[in-house]
């Protein structure tokens, strides 16, 4: 079956969806302890999530990055993923999309979530021909992940360095196609 150029693989629930993040020891250890974000994470700062654990490892190098040594599994409301999907801005302007560039730079101006499509990983890292949804959340976007929509985090550091170690596909979480409106999929440029 062939792959969408972009499509949202997550693992998801009935009422909640996976992202990933990684960060420092003096983030990550307070968070999962709370089971929500608190100091020192700062609300000020736009926040990158990702939804595909693949692409997480290769940009965190499975753990081994300097700050981001904590790979962090942080389940959030599925309302909340998609009111943060649909008051996203894709974070370059499309030529083709019938939008200007002035009019889609005053909307990103604007927006609260910025999208990202990169290359979607294999579990050698290596870069797939599909791609893979990042969300920046900033301004209201990152309060509402913090105070709202974060039901759970879990450390799964030690799961990131199992499957470095031995790369058995077995052992990565079972992601699939995220559902989308099409309102949605128009937002994130999903053709």
């Amino acid at each position: 079956m062939e792959v969408p150029q972009r499509q949202i693989r997550a693992a998801f629930t009935d009422k909640t969806i996976t992202v990933y993040q990684a960060y420092p020891v003096q983030i990550a250890e307070p968070a999962v302890r709370a089971g929500h974000f608190v100091p020192p994470f700062k609300l000020e700062r736009m926040t990158w999530i990702k939804p595909s654990f693949l692409w997480m490892m290769y940009r965190c190098g499975w753990g081994a990055k300097p700050g981001q040594e904590r790979v962090l599994a942080i389940d959030i409301s599925r309302t909340g993923f998609e009111w943060a999907l649909a008051h996203a801005c894709i974070s370059h302007h499309s030529p083709g999309s019938g939008e200007s560039q002035a009019d889609w730079s005053r909307r990103l101006r604007k927006s609260p979530v910025r999208v990202q499509w990169d290359p979607e990983r294999n579990i050698q890292l290596q870069p797939l021909p599909y791609r893979s949804l990042q969300l920046g959340l900033g301004r209201e976007a990152v309060g509402r992940y913090v105070d709202e929509w974060t039901v759970a985090i879990r450390d799964v550091t030690d799961l990131a360095h199992q499957i470095q170690a031995t790369r058995d596909p077995a052992l990565l979480p079972a992601e699939q196609p995220y559902p989308l409106t099409p309102e949605l999929a128009t937002t994130l440029e999903i053709n």
